[in-house]
Protein backbone atom coordinates (compact mmCIF):
# COMPACT_ATOMS: atom_id res chain seq x y z
CA UNK A 1 0.00 0.00 0.00
CA UNK A 2 1.32 3.48 -1.00
CA UNK A 3 0.92 6.39 1.78
CA UNK A 4 -2.13 8.40 1.29
CA UNK A 5 -2.60 10.67 -1.73
CA UNK A 6 0.00 8.88 -4.15
CA UNK A 7 -1.13 8.10 -6.95
CA UNK A 8 0.46 5.18 -9.08
CA UNK A 9 1.58 6.30 -13.09
CA UNK A 10 1.58 2.53 -14.53
CA UNK A 11 3.14 1.81 -17.33
CA UNK A 12 1.41 1.00 -20.76
CA UNK A 13 2.71 -1.24 -23.57
CA UNK A 14 6.45 -2.79 -23.77
CA UNK A 15 8.47 -1.07 -26.09
CA UNK A 16 12.22 0.64 -27.34
CA UNK A 17 11.94 4.36 -28.42
CA UNK A 18 10.55 6.41 -25.80
CA UNK A 19 6.41 7.15 -26.36
CA UNK A 20 5.25 9.75 -23.46
CA UNK A 21 6.27 10.52 -20.21
CA UNK A 22 3.13 9.95 -17.94
CA UNK A 23 1.64 10.87 -14.79
CA UNK A 24 4.38 11.68 -12.20
CA UNK A 25 5.09 10.77 -8.03
CA UNK A 26 7.31 11.55 -5.76
CA UNK A 27 9.67 8.78 -5.81
CA UNK A 28 10.06 6.50 -2.89
CA UNK A 29 13.92 6.33 -2.47
CA UNK A 30 16.61 7.85 -0.88
CA UNK A 31 16.48 10.70 -3.78
CA UNK A 32 14.58 13.50 -3.71
CA UNK A 33 13.50 13.75 -6.74
CA UNK A 34 10.42 12.46 -9.41
CA UNK A 35 10.22 9.61 -11.70
CA UNK A 36 8.33 9.70 -14.84
CA UNK A 37 6.91 6.04 -15.76
CA UNK A 38 7.85 5.70 -19.66
CA UNK A 39 6.66 3.67 -22.34
CA UNK A 40 9.24 2.44 -24.45
CA UNK A 41 8.86 -0.46 -28.39
CA UNK A 42 11.77 -2.10 -29.74
CA UNK A 43 14.40 -0.24 -31.81
CA UNK A 44 13.58 -1.16 -35.64
CA UNK A 45 15.65 -3.16 -37.77
CA UNK A 46 16.96 -1.33 -41.05
CA UNK A 47 17.75 -3.64 -43.71
CA UNK A 48 19.90 -1.66 -45.91
CA UNK A 49 18.72 -2.83 -48.75
CA UNK A 50 20.05 -1.45 -52.44
CA UNK A 51 19.64 2.59 -52.53
CA UNK A 52 18.24 2.73 -48.61
CA UNK A 53 19.44 5.66 -46.82
CA UNK A 54 21.21 3.49 -44.17
CA UNK A 55 23.58 1.64 -46.63
CA UNK A 56 24.90 5.11 -48.13
CA UNK A 57 25.89 6.00 -44.83
CA UNK A 58 27.16 2.75 -43.59
CA UNK A 59 29.27 2.73 -46.57
CA UNK A 60 30.34 6.22 -46.27
CA UNK A 61 31.63 5.14 -42.49
CA UNK A 62 33.21 2.20 -43.72
CA UNK A 63 35.78 3.81 -46.53
CA UNK A 64 36.15 6.44 -43.94
CA UNK A 65 37.04 4.30 -40.90
CA UNK A 66 39.08 1.63 -43.54
CA UNK A 67 41.17 4.85 -43.92
CA UNK A 68 42.12 5.93 -40.41
CA UNK A 69 44.07 3.57 -37.70
CA UNK A 70 42.97 4.49 -34.53
CA UNK A 71 45.43 4.65 -31.59
CA UNK A 72 42.65 3.72 -28.23
CA UNK A 73 43.82 4.73 -24.54
CA UNK A 74 42.80 3.49 -21.51
CA UNK A 75 40.44 6.48 -19.87
CA UNK A 76 40.14 6.44 -16.05
CA UNK A 77 38.41 9.59 -14.35
CA UNK A 78 38.12 11.29 -18.04
CA UNK A 79 42.05 11.13 -18.39
CA UNK A 80 43.29 9.25 -21.20
CA UNK A 81 45.93 7.18 -20.51
CA UNK A 82 48.24 5.81 -22.94
CA UNK A 83 50.50 2.87 -21.74
CA UNK A 84 52.83 2.12 -24.34
CA UNK A 85 52.18 -1.49 -23.75
CA UNK A 86 49.91 -1.88 -27.20
CA UNK A 87 48.05 -4.51 -28.76
CA UNK A 88 47.46 -4.16 -32.47
CA UNK A 89 43.02 -4.79 -33.50
CA UNK A 90 42.86 -6.04 -36.75
CA UNK A 91 39.97 -6.66 -39.37
CA UNK A 92 39.33 -10.23 -39.18
CA UNK A 93 38.79 -10.78 -42.44
CA UNK A 94 41.49 -8.92 -43.91
CA UNK A 95 44.26 -10.15 -40.58
CA UNK A 96 46.87 -7.46 -42.37
CA UNK A 97 44.78 -4.37 -42.21
CA UNK A 98 45.47 -2.74 -38.41
CA UNK A 99 42.07 -0.83 -37.27
CA UNK A 100 43.58 0.07 -33.79
CA UNK A 101 46.92 0.12 -31.52
CA UNK A 102 44.87 -0.45 -28.23
CA UNK A 103 46.95 0.54 -24.99
CA UNK A 104 47.20 -2.21 -22.34
CA UNK A 105 46.34 -1.34 -18.75
CA UNK A 106 48.65 -2.82 -16.26
CA UNK A 107 48.01 -3.72 -12.15
CA UNK A 108 48.86 -0.04 -11.45
CA UNK A 109 46.38 1.20 -13.82
CA UNK A 110 43.67 -0.91 -13.24
CA UNK A 111 44.42 0.08 -9.43
CA UNK A 112 43.71 3.63 -10.13
CA UNK A 113 40.38 2.99 -11.84
CA UNK A 114 39.53 1.53 -9.15
CA UNK A 115 40.38 4.51 -6.52
CA UNK A 116 38.72 6.44 -9.53
CA UNK A 117 35.55 4.40 -9.11
CA UNK A 118 35.25 4.46 -5.35
CA UNK A 119 35.69 8.29 -5.11
CA UNK A 120 32.88 9.07 -7.65
CA UNK A 121 30.52 6.09 -6.28
CA UNK A 122 28.91 7.87 -3.46
CA UNK A 123 27.63 11.24 -5.34
CA UNK A 124 26.62 8.99 -8.19
CA UNK A 125 24.69 6.84 -6.18
CA UNK A 126 22.85 9.81 -4.44
CA UNK A 127 21.84 11.12 -7.86
CA UNK A 128 18.19 10.40 -8.25
CA UNK A 129 17.34 7.08 -11.00
CA UNK A 130 15.07 8.70 -13.10
CA UNK A 131 18.52 11.61 -13.56
CA UNK A 132 20.57 8.16 -13.92
CA UNK A 133 18.01 6.63 -16.41
CA UNK A 134 17.78 9.70 -18.80
CA UNK A 135 21.24 9.42 -19.19
CA UNK A 136 21.20 5.99 -20.55
CA UNK A 137 18.07 6.97 -22.68
CA UNK A 138 19.82 10.07 -24.29
CA UNK A 139 22.55 7.08 -24.78
CA UNK A 140 20.14 4.85 -26.65
CA UNK A 141 18.80 7.66 -28.80
CA UNK A 142 23.01 8.67 -29.95
CA UNK A 143 23.16 4.94 -30.59
CA UNK A 144 19.85 4.71 -32.83
CA UNK A 145 20.29 8.30 -34.14
CA UNK A 146 23.70 10.20 -35.06
CA UNK A 147 25.87 7.17 -34.35
CA UNK A 148 24.18 4.32 -36.00
CA UNK A 149 26.59 4.30 -39.55
CA UNK A 150 29.43 4.18 -37.28
CA UNK A 151 28.95 1.93 -35.10
CA UNK A 152 27.69 -0.24 -37.57
CA UNK A 153 30.81 0.06 -39.99
CA UNK A 154 33.10 -0.64 -36.51
CA UNK A 155 30.98 -3.57 -36.00
CA UNK A 156 31.46 -5.14 -39.47
CA UNK A 157 35.01 -4.28 -39.74
CA UNK A 158 36.48 -5.01 -36.11
CA UNK A 159 34.16 -8.34 -35.88
CA UNK A 160 33.42 -9.40 -39.44
CA UNK A 161 29.79 -9.35 -38.98
CA UNK A 162 27.69 -8.17 -42.19
CA UNK A 163 25.51 -5.13 -42.19
CA UNK A 164 22.42 -6.99 -40.54
CA UNK A 165 24.33 -8.96 -37.81
CA UNK A 166 26.09 -5.70 -36.43
CA UNK A 167 22.38 -3.61 -36.86
CA UNK A 168 20.82 -5.93 -34.41
CA UNK A 169 23.48 -6.13 -32.46
CA UNK A 170 25.38 -2.71 -31.57
CA UNK A 171 22.48 -0.30 -32.87
CA UNK A 172 19.00 -2.40 -31.86
CA UNK A 173 19.77 -4.35 -29.18
CA UNK A 174 22.22 -2.21 -27.34
CA UNK A 175 19.62 1.01 -27.63
CA UNK A 176 16.97 -1.40 -26.40
CA UNK A 177 19.19 -2.90 -23.02
CA UNK A 178 19.44 0.92 -22.04
CA UNK A 179 15.63 1.51 -22.72
CA UNK A 180 14.53 -1.43 -21.44
CA UNK A 181 16.63 -1.59 -18.75
CA UNK A 182 15.98 2.05 -17.52
CA UNK A 183 11.90 1.33 -17.89
CA UNK A 184 11.99 -1.43 -15.99
CA UNK A 185 13.97 0.19 -13.14
CA UNK A 186 11.69 3.04 -12.90
CA UNK A 187 8.81 1.06 -12.78
CA UNK A 188 10.08 -1.48 -9.91
CA UNK A 189 10.80 1.58 -8.16
CA UNK A 190 6.81 2.96 -8.63
CA UNK A 191 5.43 -0.13 -8.17
CA UNK A 192 7.27 -2.61 -5.92
CA UNK A 193 7.41 -0.45 -2.68
CA UNK A 194 6.13 -2.47 0.29
CA UNK A 195 3.37 -1.96 2.18
CA UNK A 196 3.10 1.18 3.79
CA UNK A 197 -0.33 1.34 7.14
CA UNK A 198 -1.63 4.04 9.45
CA UNK A 199 1.31 3.36 11.96
CA UNK A 200 4.20 3.63 9.57
CA UNK A 201 5.48 4.13 6.18
CA UNK A 202 7.84 1.59 4.20
CA UNK A 203 9.95 1.77 1.64
CA UNK A 204 13.06 0.24 -0.25
CA UNK A 205 15.67 2.95 -1.23
CA UNK A 206 17.30 1.77 -4.52
CA UNK A 207 21.10 1.68 -3.41
CA UNK A 208 24.15 1.06 -5.86
CA UNK A 209 26.50 -1.67 -4.59
CA UNK A 210 28.84 -0.77 -2.37
CA UNK A 211 32.42 -1.16 -3.90
CA UNK A 212 32.49 -0.83 -8.33
CA UNK A 213 31.49 -3.59 -10.42
CA UNK A 214 34.29 -5.20 -12.41
CA UNK A 215 32.73 -5.68 -16.20
CA UNK A 216 34.39 -8.05 -18.21
CA UNK A 217 32.71 -7.89 -22.16
CA UNK A 218 33.05 -10.94 -25.00
CA UNK A 219 33.75 -10.08 -27.87
CA UNK A 220 30.91 -11.48 -30.51
CA UNK A 221 28.47 -9.00 -28.94
CA UNK A 222 29.40 -5.23 -28.46
CA UNK A 223 25.77 -4.38 -27.37
CA UNK A 224 26.70 -7.39 -24.17
CA UNK A 225 29.57 -5.23 -23.22
CA UNK A 226 27.98 -2.03 -23.51
CA UNK A 227 25.06 -3.55 -21.10
CA UNK A 228 27.42 -4.95 -18.60
CA UNK A 229 29.13 -1.60 -17.75
CA UNK A 230 25.73 0.65 -18.77
CA UNK A 231 23.02 -1.01 -16.94
CA UNK A 232 25.05 -1.29 -13.48
CA UNK A 233 26.00 2.17 -13.33
CA UNK A 234 22.40 3.13 -14.22
CA UNK A 235 21.87 1.46 -11.07
CA UNK A 236 23.79 3.91 -8.97
CA UNK A 237 27.14 2.02 -9.66
CA UNK A 238 30.75 2.64 -10.42
CA UNK A 239 32.07 0.47 -13.59
CA UNK A 240 35.53 -0.75 -14.45
CA UNK A 241 34.81 -1.71 -18.07
CA UNK A 242 37.05 -4.30 -19.72
CA UNK A 243 36.55 -4.87 -23.60
CA UNK A 244 37.12 -7.83 -25.36
CA UNK A 245 40.78 -7.64 -26.79
CA UNK A 246 38.75 -8.50 -30.18
CA UNK A 247 36.32 -5.76 -29.77
CA UNK A 248 38.27 -2.50 -28.10
CA UNK A 249 37.41 -0.71 -31.63
CA UNK A 250 33.57 -1.03 -31.32
CA UNK A 251 33.18 -0.65 -27.16
CA UNK A 252 35.59 2.41 -27.43
CA UNK A 253 33.13 4.08 -29.89
CA UNK A 254 30.19 2.86 -27.44
CA UNK A 255 32.27 4.45 -24.17
CA UNK A 256 32.63 7.95 -25.64
CA UNK A 257 28.90 7.57 -27.21
CA UNK A 258 28.26 7.15 -23.05
CA UNK A 259 30.76 9.74 -22.31
CA UNK A 260 28.28 12.17 -24.34
CA UNK A 261 25.48 11.35 -22.91
CA UNK A 262 26.68 12.88 -19.45
CA UNK A 263 27.89 9.82 -17.78
CA UNK A 264 30.32 11.46 -15.48
CA UNK A 265 34.04 10.74 -15.59
CA UNK A 266 34.95 7.74 -13.29
CA UNK A 267 31.41 6.15 -13.51
CA UNK A 268 32.32 4.17 -16.01
CA UNK A 269 36.26 3.50 -16.85
CA UNK A 270 37.73 2.09 -19.80
CA UNK A 271 40.10 -0.53 -18.86
CA UNK A 272 41.56 -2.76 -22.00
CA UNK A 273 43.76 -5.10 -20.65
CA UNK A 274 44.90 -8.89 -20.91
CA UNK A 275 42.89 -11.36 -18.70
CA UNK A 276 44.89 -12.45 -15.88
CA UNK A 277 46.19 -8.80 -15.15
CA UNK A 278 42.57 -7.51 -14.81
CA UNK A 279 41.11 -10.67 -13.44
CA UNK A 280 43.52 -10.82 -11.03
CA UNK A 281 43.90 -7.33 -9.89
CA UNK A 282 39.85 -7.00 -9.35
CA UNK A 283 39.50 -9.86 -7.40
CA UNK A 284 42.36 -8.76 -5.12
CA UNK A 285 40.77 -5.86 -3.99
CA UNK A 286 38.78 -5.78 -0.98
CA UNK A 287 35.87 -2.95 -2.73
CA UNK A 288 34.96 -5.78 -5.71
CA UNK A 289 31.43 -5.42 -5.49
CA UNK A 290 30.40 -7.35 -8.69
CA UNK A 291 31.65 -9.66 -11.43
CA UNK A 292 29.59 -9.05 -14.27
CA UNK A 293 30.80 -11.21 -16.56
CA UNK A 294 30.15 -12.32 -20.49
CA UNK A 295 32.77 -15.13 -22.16
CA UNK A 296 33.93 -18.65 -21.64
CA UNK A 297 33.16 -21.05 -19.03
CA UNK A 298 36.55 -21.59 -18.12
CA UNK A 299 37.61 -18.09 -17.47
CA UNK A 300 34.29 -17.45 -15.47
CA UNK A 301 35.18 -20.44 -13.24
CA UNK A 302 38.50 -19.15 -12.55
CA UNK A 303 37.01 -15.30 -11.66
CA UNK A 304 34.35 -17.34 -9.23
CA UNK A 305 37.23 -19.54 -7.82
CA UNK A 306 39.72 -16.57 -7.46
CA UNK A 307 36.47 -14.67 -5.38
CA UNK A 308 36.10 -17.80 -3.51
CA UNK A 309 39.73 -17.79 -2.36
CA UNK A 310 39.61 -13.93 -1.70
CA UNK A 311 36.25 -14.10 0.63
CA UNK A 312 37.92 -13.08 4.15
CA UNK A 313 39.02 -9.57 2.42
CA UNK A 314 36.53 -8.42 1.05
CA UNK A 315 34.01 -5.61 2.59
CA UNK A 316 30.99 -7.31 1.15
CA UNK A 317 30.12 -10.51 -0.52
CA UNK A 318 30.69 -9.78 -3.65
CA UNK A 319 27.77 -10.76 -6.49
CA UNK A 320 29.04 -12.64 -9.60
CA UNK A 321 26.74 -12.70 -12.66
CA UNK A 322 27.88 -14.70 -15.73
CA UNK A 323 26.42 -15.50 -19.10
CA UNK A 324 28.89 -18.24 -21.01
CA UNK A 325 28.80 -20.45 -23.74
CA UNK A 326 25.96 -23.15 -24.93
CA UNK A 327 25.69 -26.54 -26.60
CA UNK A 328 22.70 -25.68 -28.36
CA UNK A 329 20.45 -28.43 -30.27
CA UNK A 330 17.92 -28.30 -32.71
CA UNK A 331 15.25 -31.30 -32.27
CA UNK A 332 13.46 -31.78 -35.36
CA UNK A 333 10.52 -34.07 -35.10
CA UNK A 334 8.35 -36.07 -38.03
CA UNK A 335 5.51 -33.76 -38.20
CA UNK A 336 7.45 -30.75 -38.57
CA UNK A 337 7.49 -28.76 -41.30
CA UNK A 338 10.48 -29.55 -43.44
CA UNK A 339 11.47 -26.18 -44.80
CA UNK A 340 10.89 -23.79 -42.16
CA UNK A 341 13.48 -26.57 -40.25
CA UNK A 342 15.88 -26.18 -42.40
CA UNK A 343 16.07 -22.61 -43.17
CA UNK A 344 15.93 -22.00 -38.93
CA UNK A 345 18.63 -24.00 -38.77
CA UNK A 346 21.01 -22.77 -41.31
CA UNK A 347 20.60 -19.50 -39.66
CA UNK A 348 21.02 -20.12 -36.59
CA UNK A 349 24.49 -22.24 -37.56
CA UNK A 350 25.94 -20.06 -39.63
CA UNK A 351 25.00 -16.42 -39.40
CA UNK A 352 28.39 -14.60 -38.11
CA UNK A 353 30.06 -18.16 -38.47
CA UNK A 354 28.68 -19.52 -35.44
CA UNK A 355 29.49 -17.08 -33.14
CA UNK A 356 26.77 -16.43 -31.17
CA UNK A 357 26.69 -18.89 -27.53
CA UNK A 358 23.34 -19.48 -28.53
CA UNK A 359 23.73 -20.99 -32.28
CA UNK A 360 22.82 -24.20 -32.97
CA UNK A 361 25.51 -26.78 -32.66
CA UNK A 362 23.74 -30.09 -32.86
CA UNK A 363 21.01 -31.12 -34.68
CA UNK A 364 18.43 -34.37 -34.13
CA UNK A 365 16.50 -35.34 -37.54
CA UNK A 366 14.38 -38.09 -37.74
CA UNK A 367 15.10 -40.92 -40.22
CA UNK A 368 12.10 -40.28 -42.77
CA UNK A 369 12.93 -36.93 -42.86
CA UNK A 370 16.67 -36.71 -43.38
CA UNK A 371 17.17 -37.25 -47.05
CA UNK A 372 14.99 -34.54 -48.18
CA UNK A 373 16.32 -32.27 -45.37
CA UNK A 374 19.87 -32.83 -45.87
CA UNK A 375 19.46 -32.84 -49.47
CA UNK A 376 17.67 -29.01 -49.25
CA UNK A 377 20.13 -27.59 -46.28
CA UNK A 378 23.19 -28.89 -48.10
CA UNK A 379 21.95 -27.14 -51.66
CA UNK A 380 20.72 -23.66 -49.34
CA UNK A 381 24.23 -23.64 -47.85
CA UNK A 382 25.66 -23.82 -51.13
CA UNK A 383 24.24 -20.90 -52.06
CA UNK A 384 25.92 -19.14 -49.28
CA UNK A 385 28.70 -16.48 -49.53
CA UNK A 386 31.64 -16.46 -47.21
CA UNK A 387 33.56 -13.36 -47.98
CA UNK A 388 34.53 -9.65 -46.73
CA UNK A 389 31.58 -7.98 -45.03
CA UNK A 390 31.91 -5.27 -46.78
CA UNK A 391 30.47 -7.10 -49.85
CA UNK A 392 26.54 -6.99 -48.78
CA UNK A 393 26.18 -10.10 -50.47
CA UNK A 394 27.87 -12.34 -48.34
CA UNK A 395 25.98 -14.35 -45.63
CA UNK A 396 29.00 -14.59 -42.90
CA UNK A 397 32.40 -13.61 -42.81
CA UNK A 398 35.83 -14.43 -40.88
CA UNK A 399 35.53 -15.98 -37.60
CA UNK A 400 37.65 -13.61 -34.71
CA UNK A 401 41.12 -14.31 -34.58
CA UNK A 402 43.73 -16.65 -35.07
CA UNK A 403 43.29 -18.58 -32.31
CA UNK A 404 39.21 -18.90 -32.75
CA UNK A 405 40.51 -20.02 -36.53
CA UNK A 406 42.55 -22.76 -34.95
CA UNK A 407 40.04 -24.34 -32.79
CA UNK A 408 37.16 -24.74 -35.33
CA UNK A 409 40.17 -25.94 -37.65
CA UNK A 410 40.77 -28.48 -35.16
CA UNK A 411 36.93 -29.53 -35.20
CA UNK A 412 36.72 -29.60 -39.02
CA UNK A 413 40.20 -31.83 -39.27
CA UNK A 414 38.97 -34.31 -36.42
CA UNK A 415 35.49 -34.27 -38.64
CA UNK A 416 37.52 -35.55 -41.36
CA UNK A 417 39.55 -37.96 -39.77
CA UNK A 418 37.23 -40.02 -37.67
CA UNK A 419 35.35 -42.93 -38.65
CA UNK A 420 32.30 -42.16 -36.68
CA UNK A 421 31.91 -38.93 -38.90
CA UNK A 422 31.09 -37.55 -42.56
CA UNK A 423 31.58 -34.45 -43.57
CA UNK A 424 28.58 -33.71 -45.82
CA UNK A 425 29.64 -30.17 -47.28
CA UNK A 426 32.09 -27.04 -45.99
CA UNK A 427 35.53 -28.08 -44.62
CA UNK A 428 37.54 -25.63 -45.85
CA UNK A 429 39.43 -23.13 -43.89
CA UNK A 430 42.00 -20.84 -45.38
CA UNK A 431 43.28 -18.40 -43.16
CA UNK A 432 45.98 -16.72 -45.97
CA UNK A 433 44.23 -13.68 -46.18
CA UNK A 434 41.43 -13.45 -43.02
CA UNK A 435 40.45 -16.33 -40.81
CA UNK A 436 37.78 -17.96 -43.23
CA UNK A 437 35.97 -21.16 -42.38
CA UNK A 438 33.35 -22.53 -44.87
CA UNK A 439 30.18 -23.26 -43.61
CA UNK A 440 30.31 -27.19 -42.52
CA UNK A 441 27.87 -29.85 -42.02
CA UNK A 442 28.74 -33.19 -40.04
CA UNK A 443 27.00 -36.57 -40.29
CA UNK A 444 27.42 -38.09 -36.64
CA UNK A 445 26.78 -42.30 -36.16
CA UNK A 446 27.37 -41.43 -32.41
CA UNK A 447 25.51 -39.17 -30.34
CA UNK A 448 27.83 -38.90 -27.86
CA UNK A 449 30.65 -38.18 -29.70
CA UNK A 450 32.47 -35.02 -28.65
CA UNK A 451 31.84 -32.93 -31.56
CA UNK A 452 27.68 -33.29 -30.18
CA UNK A 453 28.93 -32.36 -26.90
CA UNK A 454 32.04 -29.66 -26.81
CA UNK A 455 31.33 -26.10 -27.70
CA UNK A 456 32.72 -25.21 -31.42
CA UNK A 457 31.82 -21.60 -31.20
CA UNK A 458 32.16 -21.28 -35.19
CA UNK A 459 29.90 -22.53 -38.32
CA UNK A 460 30.28 -26.41 -37.82
CA UNK A 461 26.66 -28.63 -37.48
CA UNK A 462 26.62 -32.01 -36.14
CA UNK A 463 23.55 -34.16 -37.18
CA UNK A 464 22.21 -36.86 -35.68
CA UNK A 465 19.72 -39.23 -37.58
CA UNK A 466 17.45 -41.17 -35.59
CA UNK A 467 14.71 -43.72 -35.62
CA UNK A 468 11.59 -41.87 -35.86
CA UNK A 469 9.64 -44.18 -33.22
CA UNK A 470 12.75 -43.46 -31.11
CA UNK A 471 11.98 -39.43 -30.51
CA UNK A 472 11.05 -40.00 -26.59
CA UNK A 473 14.19 -41.74 -26.49
CA UNK A 474 16.19 -38.56 -28.07
CA UNK A 475 14.27 -36.57 -25.90
CA UNK A 476 15.43 -38.15 -22.88
CA UNK A 477 19.24 -38.27 -24.30
CA UNK A 478 19.02 -34.42 -25.04
CA UNK A 479 18.12 -33.70 -21.46
CA UNK A 480 20.98 -36.30 -20.13
CA UNK A 481 23.84 -35.30 -23.33
CA UNK A 482 24.95 -31.85 -21.99
CA UNK A 483 26.41 -29.67 -19.63
CA UNK A 484 25.30 -26.78 -20.97
CA UNK A 485 21.82 -25.06 -20.70
CA UNK A 486 21.60 -21.95 -23.03
CA UNK A 487 19.34 -22.30 -25.91
CA UNK A 488 17.22 -24.84 -28.03
CA UNK A 489 14.62 -25.44 -30.26
CA UNK A 490 12.02 -28.32 -31.12
CA UNK A 491 10.22 -28.05 -34.25
CA UNK A 492 6.98 -30.13 -34.41
CA UNK A 493 3.16 -30.17 -36.05
CA UNK A 494 1.57 -31.97 -32.63
CA UNK A 495 0.54 -30.04 -29.63
CA UNK A 496 0.60 -33.33 -27.53
CA UNK A 497 4.34 -33.42 -28.59
CA UNK A 498 5.26 -30.29 -28.06
CA UNK A 499 3.88 -30.06 -24.58
CA UNK A 500 5.59 -33.26 -23.84
CA UNK A 501 9.09 -32.42 -24.95
CA UNK A 502 9.20 -29.32 -23.53
CA UNK A 503 8.46 -31.05 -20.21
CA UNK A 504 11.30 -33.15 -20.69
CA UNK A 505 13.70 -30.30 -21.76
CA UNK A 506 12.85 -27.67 -19.50
CA UNK A 507 16.19 -27.69 -17.71
CA UNK A 508 18.25 -27.84 -21.27
CA UNK A 509 17.83 -24.51 -22.38
CA UNK A 510 16.98 -20.96 -20.40
CA UNK A 511 15.74 -19.75 -23.77
CA UNK A 512 13.33 -22.63 -25.23
CA UNK A 513 12.32 -21.74 -28.87
CA UNK A 514 8.92 -23.78 -30.62
CA UNK A 515 9.34 -24.10 -34.10
CA UNK A 516 11.78 -21.46 -34.53
CA UNK A 517 15.54 -20.97 -34.93
CA UNK A 518 17.70 -21.07 -31.31
CA UNK A 519 19.33 -17.66 -31.95
CA UNK A 520 17.81 -14.46 -31.88
CA UNK A 521 16.47 -13.33 -28.72
CA UNK A 522 15.13 -9.75 -28.85
CA UNK A 523 14.95 -7.43 -25.98
CA UNK A 524 11.87 -7.23 -23.92
CA UNK A 525 10.45 -10.38 -25.65
CA UNK A 526 12.81 -12.91 -24.86
CA UNK A 527 15.20 -12.14 -21.81
CA UNK A 528 18.28 -14.56 -22.43
CA UNK A 529 20.53 -16.57 -19.96
CA UNK A 530 21.22 -20.02 -19.23
CA UNK A 531 22.01 -22.49 -16.23
CA UNK A 532 24.20 -25.24 -15.80
CA UNK A 533 28.03 -23.78 -17.66
CA UNK A 534 26.06 -21.37 -19.12
CA UNK A 535 25.61 -19.41 -16.81
CA UNK A 536 24.14 -17.42 -13.88
CA UNK A 537 20.58 -17.01 -15.79
CA UNK A 538 20.00 -13.47 -15.25
CA UNK A 539 18.47 -12.37 -17.77
CA UNK A 540 19.27 -9.32 -19.51
CA UNK A 541 16.68 -8.09 -21.24
CA UNK A 542 14.15 -8.36 -18.19
CA UNK A 543 12.78 -6.55 -15.19
CA UNK A 544 14.96 -9.00 -13.17
CA UNK A 545 18.30 -7.75 -14.30
CA UNK A 546 18.43 -4.67 -13.47
CA UNK A 547 18.07 -5.72 -9.60
CA UNK A 548 20.99 -7.82 -9.71
CA UNK A 549 22.89 -4.85 -9.39
CA UNK A 550 21.13 -3.00 -6.64
CA UNK A 551 21.18 -3.12 -2.76
CA UNK A 552 17.95 -2.74 -1.36
CA UNK A 553 17.76 -0.45 1.58
CA UNK A 554 14.40 -0.90 3.60
CA UNK A 555 13.07 2.13 5.73
CA UNK A 556 10.39 2.67 8.11
CA UNK A 557 8.88 5.47 9.66
CA UNK A 558 7.15 5.26 12.33
CA UNK A 559 4.38 7.59 13.03
CA UNK A 560 3.47 7.42 16.70
CA UNK A 561 5.85 7.12 19.18
CA UNK A 562 5.80 4.92 21.73
CA UNK A 563 4.64 5.75 25.14
CA UNK A 564 4.18 2.58 27.05
CA UNK A 565 7.65 -0.62 27.47
CA UNK A 566 4.52 -3.13 28.67
CA UNK A 567 2.68 -5.88 26.49
CA UNK A 568 -0.54 -6.20 27.02
CA UNK A 569 -0.23 -9.69 28.03
CA UNK A 570 1.54 -8.45 31.27
CA UNK A 571 -1.23 -6.84 32.56
CA UNK A 572 -2.49 -8.50 36.20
Amino acid sequence: MLPAGKSVASFTKLGHRILSCCKTRPVLSNQAAKASTVSVVNEPILDYAPGSQERQKVKEALKKRWSQQEDIPCVIGGKEIFTGNTEKEVAPFDHQHVLANVHYADKTVVETAIKTALEVREEWDRRPLKERVDILMKAADLISGKYRADLVASCMLGQAKTVFQAEIDIVCELADFYRFHGMYALDWLENSQPISTSESTNTVHCRGLEGFVAAIAPFNFTAIGGNLAGTPAMMGNAVLWKPSPSAVYSSFLVFNILREAGIPDGVINFVPADGPTFGDTVTSSPDLACVAFTGSTGTFKRLWQQVGENLNIYKTFPKITGECGGKNFHLIHPTADVESSIIGTLRSAYEFGGQKCSACSRLYVPESMWPAFKESLIEKQKQIKLGSPLDFTSFLSAVINEPAYKKVKSYVDYAKESPNLKVLAGGTCDDRVGYFVEPTLVEVSDPNDRIMKEEIFGPVISAYVYPDNKFDEVVNFIDNTSNYSLTGALFAGDSDVIDSACSVLRDTAGNFYVNDKSTGSVVGQQPFGGARNSGTNDKPGSALYPLRFVSPLTVKTTHSPLREWRYAHMAE
